[in-house]
């Protein structure tokens, strides 16, 4: 996903999160008002500036189409898909020592066959999307220590990006292996405005492309819904089926909807608090699930090159005296277009 500019050599560039809020506000002079030959004079002005340092923004207060997302790994070659899956039981413990045999996998209704299968536990890319609106003032302290949390557990290889957001989303940290520092951005942070989730989903997803792991992650922190984002729940889907990275969520004390299709679509899992001192006992099997990983591998039995959205469902044998258990996985994937 690219919502940068072709700026020439030597021009100023806008990024992706300054470019999403930038409206431009432009002041009409009345001509008729104005010698001529100062008129000319500004054009020529102008006329250079712009040559020297030329920015173009279009304002866009809620996009008609979703922009390209980044190109996901499952999407290079369709010879091979792989689909990660996680298993836990009704308590929300992982169960990590399934059988291929325990696994059925269908894509667009039709059983394929199981090709590749593994656990995996290896370093991740995890963007931080941490709430700071108005709703989480009496709340924050408790978020920041589920967040010192998270980074306590992580292992070698791991790295970290932190978005924060409220009425607009912004990036504070960029990709490090210090959790440190994201620790450090998150205590001069103080709760204010509305909740702009989806864009914060949005720009934390565009982050991923600057990743160092395969495995890429996004960790919501949050006590509500969406209420002032650009980007509306549908355009947000569709922007995430075409990307590598599953979205992961810990909702304090409400559960909306939204936020639990949107970690379902990507083969996340969203958890609820009910009280704050439930927190630590969330993050914990939070942690455990995203380390606790099957990647199921599969051939699709009619290869095409036709750009479509192909649906993927997951079917899993609970062992021998389990009665039940749950599974997350990768809703799909979008084939690469035909040439």
């Amino acid at each position: 996903m690219d919502f940068g500019h072709s700026v020439p050599e030597h021009s100023a560039t806008i990024d992706f999160e300054q470019a999403i809020y930038c409206l431009p506000q432009i002041q009409a002079i009345p001509m008729t008002k104005l010698d001529p030959f100062v008129v000319s004079l500004v054009a020529v002005f102008f006329s250079s500036a712009l040559a020297q340092d030329r920015v173009s923004i279009v304002p866009r207060p809620r996009p008609e189409a979703v922009p390209a997302a980044p190109v996901p790994n499952l999407r290079l070659d369709v010879q091979l898909v792989q689909i990660p899956v996680t298993v836990t039981d009704l308590r929300g413990q992982p169960m990590v020592e399934l059988p291929q045999a325990s696994f059925r996998l269908f894509e667009d209704e039709v059983e394929q066959s199981i090709s590749s299968f593994s656990m995996t536990d290896t370093p991740i890319s995890a963007t931080l999307v941490f709430d700071t609106s108005r709703s989480m003032k009496g709340r924050i302290a408790d978020a920041r220590a589920a967040v010192d949390q998270f980074l306590h557990d992580r292992i070698p290889g791991d790295e970290f990006a932190l978005v924060r957001f409220s009425d607009r989303a912004e990036i504070l940290s960029s990709f490090t292996q210090d959790g440190d520092q994201i620790a450090r951005k998150l205590s001069f942070v103080e709760p204010r405005g509305w909740t702009a989730l989806y864009d914060a989903v949005c720009l934390a997803t565009h982050r991923t492309r600057q990743a160092h792991n395969q495995r890429k992650v996004l960790v919501v922190f949050s006590d509500g819904g969406d209420n002032n984002s650009r980007y509306s729940e549908i355009e947000l889907i569709h922007m995430l089926r075409e990307a590598d990275v599953q979205v992961y969520a810990i909702s304090m004390f409400e559960k909306p909807r939204s936020l639990e299709r949107i970690t379902e679509e990507t083969g996340g899992r969203a958890l609820w608090v009910r009280k704050l001192d439930d927190l630590p006992e969330a993050v914990q099997k939070l942690n455990r699930q995203i380390r606790s990983e099957y990647l199921i591998g599969y051939t699709p039995g009619a290869v095409s090159n036709d750009g479509k959205y192909h649906r993927v469902r997951v079917e899993v044998q609970p062992p021998s005296g389990v009665e039940r258990v749950r599974a997350s996985w990768r809703r799909g994937y979008t084939a690469p277009g035909g040439s």
